[in-house]
């Protein structure tokens, strides 16, 4: 009987995680699929326990085998050994069971919002990875069907879908996954998730990892019965927990048992285990179930309707409707390092009623701890009627952190935040602190976007939408500006509603953006970044050892001119003044770095910006 065959008529059971038993062997700093080439005795006794509990289906150990992971561990080369190492040794445990196997050559999702790339992966490098593994794979011949499994997002696994069915007409299982019970991480429920999946064609269609199978089970009890193709579910052994440094689940095998026959009543075909899961637990699914015969017809529990998300309050950005119209100067001023705060928020106002359009509160720049941003921007706001624009890096803060850190300026009416990276912590004052990054900048705004559709990252409907404007930097002190603008162009395509820049100091380098902006026809508002310069020795310190930023060499002559006829200020704040003067030749927006809290710097130069639009009128 084929594997089609057998996927209609009856229920299997699968076998459960290959990682989780190779992880308590050989830790986390190896790739566990390139032990088929160095250690495939381990890996065919796993198939073969796996089998000896029962398993009517086992999968490949090819879960991560694409060229972009394998990367990661320099086996990109060993792609194509790899996948078909890993079939041979799944076939070989396939040819000596005492009973019908079935072999699914795996394929996992690649993208993720934990993805570890040093740039976000294109859908078309991704497209080329899955393509690639699946024609090693089913080039084998020696495999039964395709299981695509723990996809987070389901365009990916619909693309990967329509790859692999080009390539055969083999089985194949497609598999999402699910950070909330009943839904995916963009907001689909899993009932229509899983009827799109079987209306492209999909044999088998259903959800793995995550989820243990209390949550699982929940999560299926909405779900009809796809036409055309059966269900498949791959629940967890239950949630992790950490012993002695290293991650365990603890869930006892026998717990297992009790779901296979609830899996089954609600429509399975395919049951099996995702992490944490063991030969015992597969042992505990064959035990459970007392027939083997599908059930035809289902009662479905409709999900709970979801409320939709009211719409956020009307807070206008004024910035950015001001700058497409006129001339509008942001202020950037650094929170204090200790809680002497009189003169930050004297300067503040005293820009305020210059008329700035905003004041930017930066988040620990270059690493060093300052008050937080937030409750300075709250101050602001609610003390002062002042306009924050709040920098948000990723450095600092986790998956979990940056979701709180979202909610957390949508409750306190702030709306305006400026996504950046951030230096890295070794290059502060406290170089033993450790640098988060979870996300990039980019995926940042992404992640925002959704909170302003009204729905978390995890999929969570958050019964309100936020009315975020969310900035992203740029750096043009680059040889090639027109070649680095295309970062402008992705960081648009993900969601900037506006761009800050780095500090210029070269006119010449605002003239190059303009122009590498009209090519690509970039119209984001872009706010070019002054800062000015103090003093020949603050101007040398700016060019040699902060990152990002480079002085022409006419300027830094001018300024060591000036330190010896000792005005160097007038002549920084003339510099300042000149780059003002291209700035807005160019463009509407200036966005003035406050050089070491000297405001009344800054609050020059604010008058300075406004008077054009005087001139102008």
């Amino acid at each position: 009987m084929s594997f089609k065959e057998a996927l209609q008529q009856q229920v299997l059971i699968a076998d459960g995680a290959m990682g989780t038993l190779l992880y308590s062997q050989y830790g986390v700093n190896s790739a566990f699929e390139g032990l088929n080439l160095t250690h495939g005795g381990d890996i065919l006794k796993i198939h073969q326990a796996y089998i000896a509990a029962g398993a009517d289906v086992i999968q490949t150990n090819t879960y991560a085998a694409n060229r972009i992971k394998l990367n990661r561990y320099g086996l990109a080369d060993k792609t194509k050994a790899i996948n078909e190492a890993a079939v041979s040794l799944a076939h070989t445990a396939q040819v000596a069971a005492e009973h019908p196997v079935y072999v699914l050559g795996t394929i996992g999702g690649i993208a993720g919002i934990t993805d570890t790339e040093i740039e976000p992966l294109t859908a078309e490098e991704i497209d080329a990875g899955v393509q690639e593994q699946a024609e090693y794979l089913l080039n084998t011949q020696a495999i039964d069907g395709i299981l695509l499994e723990t996809y987070y997002d389901i365009n990916e696994l619909k693309r990967a879908f329509k790859i692999v069915r080009q390539l055969t007409d083999l089985p194949v299982v497609a598999n999402v996954t699910m950070y909330e019970p009943g839904v995916l991480q963009d907001g689909t429920d899993l009932n229509t998730a899983l009827q799109e999946l079987a209306a492209l064609g999909a044999d088998a269609v259903g959800a793995n990892c995550r989820l243990g199978p209390y949550n699982m089970s929940r999560a299926f009890e909405s779900v009809n019965l796809p036409e055309n193709s059966v269900l498949a579910v791959y629940p967890n052994a239950g949630l992790p927990d950490v012993q002695d440094g290293k991650t365990v689940y603890d869930s006892p095998a026998e717990y297992f048992e009790n779901y296979s026959a609830i899996f089954q009543q609600q429509g399975a075909h395919l049951i099996g285990g995702c992490c944490g899961t063991t030969p015992a637990h597969i042992k505990g699914l064959v035990a459970g179930l007392q027939s083997r015969q599908p059930i035809t017809t289902k009662i479905v529990t409709p999900q709970a309707a979801v409320t939709p998300p009211a719409a956020a309050d009307p807070r206008q950005h004024d910035f950015l409707q001001q700058v497409r119209q006129e001339k509008v100067a942001l202020v950037e001023l650094d929170p204090p390092k200790t809680f002497a705060t009189a003169k930050f928020f004297r300067g503040a106002q005293a820009l305020n009623q210059a008329g700035v359009g905003a004041i930017t509160l930066s988040d620990g720049p270059l690493a060093n701890p300052t008050i937080s941003n937030v409750a300075l921007a709250a101050q602001l706001k609610y003390q002062y009627g002042i306009t924050p624009l709040v920098h948000l890096t990723t450095r600092d803060h986790n998956l979990i952190g940056l979701q709180a850190e979202i909610m957390g300026l949508h409750t306190l009416g702030i709306s305006n935040i400026l996504v950046i990276t951030g230096d890295p912590a070794k290059v502060g004052d406290l170089p033993g602190a450790t640098s988060v990054y979870d996300l990039h900048s980019v995926e940042l705004m992404q992640m925002i976007k959704k909170f302003n559709a009204g729905i978390s990252p995890t999929g969570r409907h958050l019964q309100e939408k936020t009315n975020f404007a969310v900035g992203g930097a740029f750096n043009p002190n680059v040889r090639s500006v027109d070649r680095a603008c295309k970062m402008i162009a992705k960081k648009v395509a993900y969601g900037a509603d506006f761009i800050i820049t780095q500090p210029v100091f070269d006119i010449e380098k605002v003239h190059a953006l303009r122009t590498a902006l009209d090519e690509q026809g970039i119209t984001t508002p872009v706010f070019v970044g002054v800062m000015p310069l103090l003093s020949y020795r603050n101007a040398n310190f700016l060019h040699h050892e902060v990152p990002g930023i480079r002085l022409a060499d006419d300027t830094l002559a001018r300024m060591q001119q000036a330190e010896a006829a000792g005005n160097e200020r007038e002549v920084g704040i003339q510099i300042a003044k000149e780059t003002i003067d291209a700035i807005c030749a160019d463009f509407n927006g200036v966005h003035i770095n406050t050089p070491l809290r000297h405001h009344e710097i800054s609050l020059e130069l604010v008058k300075y910006v406004q008077a054009k639009n005087t001139v102008n009128v």
